[in-house]
């Protein structure tokens, strides 16, 4: 859906030039399998030629031309945002903080595809679709066909807001991009400011590049590496903003996975301050 909406924004508004994007839970993730999808693809030229496909113009020139690398859309990447986003999925190390890190929870909540379903599958990391990695750790690189995280790298600014507590979805450590030893220990609690629940904000600096396994290694012997930490590699080969967030001594704590976004103002106006903090330092070029 978000694909389509992308595009027909774009069909819509043939002017504009540059995009962002902004994801809450989920949406996140969601965000980052589109960005993939529309990578180095050039929009307007799909449009003229009528069927929403890339085709060869007989030119002898690549579909994907070279002008396009680094371009979402056809457009050029400006803010990669999320807010309380499992990005390294919902297994273990209490990244389901509901779950209180037991093992049998997190294994029945992971087989109930009654209640889940396929999205399920992919954030506990057990679907395998024709003998692939989990979907979230191939989404941690590029593939011949998808390049996650080349799209992820065309933008001039990704920042992953996350919530230090009470957040009972998703844990600080998938939403932070972080190992749970990395997680700060010593954090700004004051309420003076302008932004009161922000209380810690970190500037990352790319990654030195790490080897990676061949993808090859994944598919035949993937349950025998730690998921996790390879998702933590690919990702953090870009840098992050990241913004800690805490509802502490709010009456809306509890409903903290919500409230960091303010998805309904009357229950979630606490995190308006955060929302405030994204525009003000949203980049416009």
């Amino acid at each position: 859906m978000l694909l389509f909406t992308v595009i027909s924004v774009i069909k819509r508004h043939p002017g504009v030039q540059k995009i962002s994007f902004v994801g809450h839970s989920l949406g996140g993730l969601i965000a980052r399998y589109a960005i993939a999808k529309l990578y180095g693809r050039d929009v307007m030229r799909e449009f003229s030629q009528g069927n929403g496909e890339c085709r060869c113009d007989g030119s002898g020139d690549p579909c994907v031309e070279e002008k396009f690398k680094g371009k979402i859309a056809g457009l050029e990447p400006i803010n990669f945002i999320t807010y309380a986003t499992p990005h390294l999925g919902s297994r273990g190390h209490k990244q389901v903080p509901l779950f209180c890190g037991f093992y049998n929870l997190e294994k029945v909540a992971s087989r109930a595809s009654w209640f889940l379903g396929k999205t399920g599958k992919h954030l506990f990391l057990t679907d395998n679709d024709d003998g692939k990695p989990p979907l979230l750790l191939r989404m941690a690189n590029d593939e011949e066909d998808l390049k996650f995280m080349s799209a992820l790298r065309s933008f001039k600014k990704r920042v992953a807001y996350s919530n230090i507590r009470f957040d009972q979805l998703v844990g600080w450590s998938t939403s932070s991009l972080r190992r749970r030893d990395e997680l700060p220990k010593h954090l700004r609690l004051s309420r003076g400011d302008k932004y009161p629940h922000v209380v810690n904000v970190e500037t990352a600096e790319t990654s030195s590049n790490q080897q990676e396994i061949p993808l090859e290694a994944k598919v035949n012997g993937h349950k025998n590496i730690h998921l996790e930490e390879e998702m933590l590699r690919g990702l953090t080969k870009v840098s992050w903003d990241r913004v800690d967030v805490s509802f502490r001594g709010s009456k809306q704590r509890y409903l903290a996975h919500s409230t960091i976004q303010v998805k309904t103002f009357c229950i979630n106006s606490d995190g308006a301050d955060v929302v405030q903090h994204t525009i003000d330092n949203f980049l416009l070029a």
